[in-house]
Parts: structure tokens; C-alpha cells; sequence
């Protein structure tokens, strides 16, 4: 059976409308994912990353993300052919492992805790296809990258594009 690894973070679970809604909120501002066209919240504002990444180090941020739309019911039938992983860069931000682990389970009780891995470089990753929108994953992946777009990724060329989980359906199956 081959092997799908896939992204947590702008992929299965919405992290840009949740990180903009914080934003806003403590800066007065009406920032939306349009805004973010080929950009990350920290280069829109660059003399707030501070700030914007204290989000990140609270431990339970990534706890109550919505789950991006059909990403469930594509995973799950995904499985029926493809042994799945997830691999989320959780070292970026070390306090986020309990949030994403219990997000996981609730969302995707249907994956195995070991095929749940918590890492840095995807790179260590042995599986045939990783699913990302962080290109600096894809490019030291040793299988078929396959970029999924999120706001900041939307310029990035070189890599099979899938814009949402329909896509990845129709990539797959």
C-alpha cells in the first residue's frame, strides 16, 4: 500500500482564519486571507512578528482549528487505498503537542497513533506522497510533493497543485 504523509496546519486544519481572527481582534484591523495573497501574516507586519508568534506559543492555540472543508471524508476514503500519516512540524512551535494530538483524535479518530508524527524536517518522512503548503518541506521530501495552496503559497510554481480536499480526492482516487 503506498504511503500519504499530510500536513496538519493549512492543509487539514484552518490555522489562517483563526490566527487573523486573534489579530484583528488585539490590532484593530480587517485583515483577511485575501491580504495575505503571496504572503504571511509576519511580512504584512513585519515590526509586529513578536507579537503574531506569541499566538503560536500559547499551548492550546492549535487545540479548536476548524478542520478545512471535506478534509475528513476525503481522508477517510483515502485510507481505504492509501496507508495515511500525518506529519505536522510541531518543533517549530514545541508547546502545540498536546492541542494537535487531542485535534487530531477528535477530528481524525480513524488514524492510528503511530501514523501520527511529530516532527521538523519532513524529510525523515518514508512515504511515497506528502501533502504541504510549506514549499521548504516539499523541497526536501524525497517522494512526490504535492502542494496544497493556502494564501501565502499561491505564487509557488514547480510543484503539482491541489487547491482544496476535492482535489486531493481527485489526485488520489
Amino acid at each position: 500500500m503506498k504511503r500519504i504523509a499530510i500536513d496538519m496546519d493549512e492543509v487539514m486544519a484552518d490555522f489562517n482564519k483563526k490566527h487573523l481572527a486573534l489579530f484583528n481582534r488585539d490590532f484593530g484591523e480587517q485583515l483577511t486571507t485575501n491580504d495575505l495573497h503571496g504572503k504571511k501574516l509576519r511580512e504584512l507586519r513585519p515590526e509586529l512578528v513578536k507579537e503574531i508568534r506569541s499566538y503560536l506559543l500559547d499551548p492550546t492555540y492549535f487545540r479548536d482549528l476548524e478542520v478545512m472543508e471535506h478534509c475528513q471524508e476525503v481522508v477517510e476514503e483515502l485510507a481505504q487505498s492509501y496507508e495515511i500519516f500525518v506529519a505536522t512540524a510541531a518543533m517549530d512551535f514545541p508547546t502545540s503537542f498536546n492541542a494537535k494530538y487531542e485535534w487530531l483524535k477528535e477530528h481524525f479518530p480513524f488514524i492510528d497513533d503511530q501514523n501520527i508524527v511529530f516532527c521538523g524536517n519532513k524529510s525523515i518522512i518514508h512515504a511515497d506522497y506528502l501533502i504541504d503548503d510549506n514549499v521548504r518541506q516539499l523541497e526536501r521530501f524525497s517522494g512526490e510533493g504535492i502542494l496544497f495552496t493556502s494564501p501565502h503559497n499561491v505564487n509557488v510554481t514547480g510543484y503539482p497543485r491541489v487547491h482544496n480536499w476535492l482535489d486531493v480526492r481527485d489526485y488520489f482516487l
